[in-house]
């Protein structure tokens, strides 16, 4: 399972890695057999060579004695002159005759191991039974391996005489070093290619999964809220053109789909937009209507009071027109950047003036504090400092006990003025876009209002910052030169 969590690049990497490795063990394993069976039948083919010429020089012993050459006479043929350690001697070989029914009859001196006094009788089955007339027997003692040879003895008629026994060591120290050496050059050399290996594996994977990790990236740089770059990548296989195909056309079809949900959302906030300046045009005019139809019913030329009704009545359309008049501002305000209008205050005394307002018994405000002289627009920091307090009682649930907590310093040159609530705070995802105008998390209003803060505070050189922690409260802060 662990394996399974690596990343494809590093499971490329080590598979090559291990590959070469096994590879080098499987090949020393396969030499290592493959010199051990060379070994076994070149001993083999060794002992079946002094075999033969062993057989050839006892030929020629029985061919120069003087004794008659019989079974029983195969002692004295053998002892004559010394022949038996003559050859013993020249072919390097222990020799052994033993009678046909299995008994010694002689050895050369160089035997060095002990020799059997009586053969087996399996021996003598089987040599009397192969077609042959040889067997080999294989053995294992301290010394090492034996191979112990049986065969007959025979006269010129081809009739057994005797039976010869060449016991043989196998001497395995010659090919041992052989197999030692050559294992150590194939070390060396698959050392080198292991360490090659190891940088074409690093290499080769980063070439194959180049360029799923630029997918990934820009896969994970995919947003709804923005617009999303294409992938272009070079030589590729064809299931990565693939997935790369699918992933630009979702891109396509995502870009589409955004541009229309931002169409509809655009055409939705000015509906309702217009819909609220249409009502709150309609208010003042219902008045003004009313008023001109009553002026024209009563108006009389030679009425003694007609300078005061006209007055009256010119108070009451101009209060209704500069009521229609603030209406067409403040819809401008939420389009436009607000009127820089410089007004030396006291921010402590507006701050305290903004949450007059508000009648909740949880918003805390210090109001002892001394004064803070600025240079802000009176009306504008009302604006700011009510949209901060709304958006931290909207953001408290209900079955959470409300604290809005406002406070006003300096910092140097800067006036602070912070707005902490304790509400269910802003998520990651979200956190960037909470001064973008027409974005809200509320299931009413037009989400313009931290849009219009920004603006405000921008645009007397100031900024508007936040910290927030979910389920625990967001902290508003706002920073503007006191000049």
């Amino acid at each position: 399972m662990r394996l399974l969590r690596l990343s494809l690049r590093t499971r490329i990497f080590i598979s090559m890695t291990l590959l070469i490795f096994l590879a080098s063990i499987l090949i020393a394993a396969v030499t290592v057999y493959q010199y051990k069976e060379e070994a076994e039948e070149y001993h083999r083919e060794r002992l079946e060579r002094k075999e033969e010429r062993i057989q050839i020089a006892i030929d020629n012993v029985l061919k120069s004695t003087t004794y008659p050459v019989e079974e029983d006479n195969i002692t004295l043929i053998f002892r004559e002159k010394n022949r038996i350690y003559q050859i013993s001697e020249e072919h390097s070989l222990p020799i052994n005759i033993y009678s046909l029914s299995g008994k010694l009859l002689i050895k050369s001196e160089a035997a060095f191991i002990k020799d059997t006094v009586q053969l087996n009788s399996l021996i003598i089955d089987t040599l009397s039974s192969q077609f042959d007339k040889r067997y080999l027997v294989e053995s294992e003692r301290n010394e090492g391996k034996f191979l112990t040879s049986y065969t007959y003895i025979t006269d010129r008629k081809a009739k057994p005489l005797a039976i010869l026994n060449l016991p043989y060591l196998e001497d395995n120290d010659l090919i041992t070093r052989e197999l030692f050496e050559f294992l150590k050059r194939l070390g060396q050399v698959y050392l080198l290619m292991l360490l090659i290996a190891i940088a074409l594996a690093y290499f080769l994977s980063k070439y194959i999964t180049r360029s799923l990790k630029t997918i990934s990236e820009t896969i994970d740089q995919t947003r709804l809220d923005k617009r999303n770059k294409r992938i272009e990548i070079g030589d590729a296989s064809d299931e990565i053109y693939s997935l790369v195909n699918a992933y630009n056309s979702m891109i396509d079809e995502l870009e589409e789909s955004a541009v229309m949900l931002a169409k509809s959302e655009r055409e939705a906030a000015w509906r309702e937009m217009a819909k609220q300046v249409a009502h709150e045009i309609k208010n003042p005019l219902t008045p003004m209507r009313l008023t001109v139809q009553s002026f024209q019913r009563k108006f009389d030329a030679n009425d003694l009071n007609i300078d005061q009704k006209i007055q009256e009545y010119s108070d009451t359309l101009i209060q209704q027109i500069d009521t229609m008049s603030s209406i067409a501002s403040a819809f401008s305000n939420f389009a436009q950047m607000p009127a820089q209008k410089s007004e030396t205050l006291d921010v402590v005394k507006i701050v305290g003036l903004a949450l007059d307002i508000f009648n909740e018994g949880y918003i805390v405000f210090p109001s002892e504090k001394e004064k803070i002289i600025a240079e802000f627009d009176r009306t504008q920091l009302i604006r700011v400092v009510t949209n901060l307090v709304k958006n931290g009682i909207q953001a408290i649930p209900e079955d959470r006990t409300p604290k809005i907590i406002v406070d006003v310093f300096t910092d140097g040159n800067d006036v602070v003025i912070t707005v902490a609530d304790n509400g269910i705070g802003i998520n990651e995802e979200n956190k960037k876009k909470v001064f973008e105008p027409k974005f809200t998390t509320k299931t009413s209003g037009m989400g313009l209002g931290l849009g219009m803060v920004k603006n405000i505070v921008e645009t007397y050189n100031g900024s508007i910052t936040f910290t927030s922690r979910e389920e625990k409260g967001t902290v508003f802060k706002v920073r503007f030169p006191k000049e």
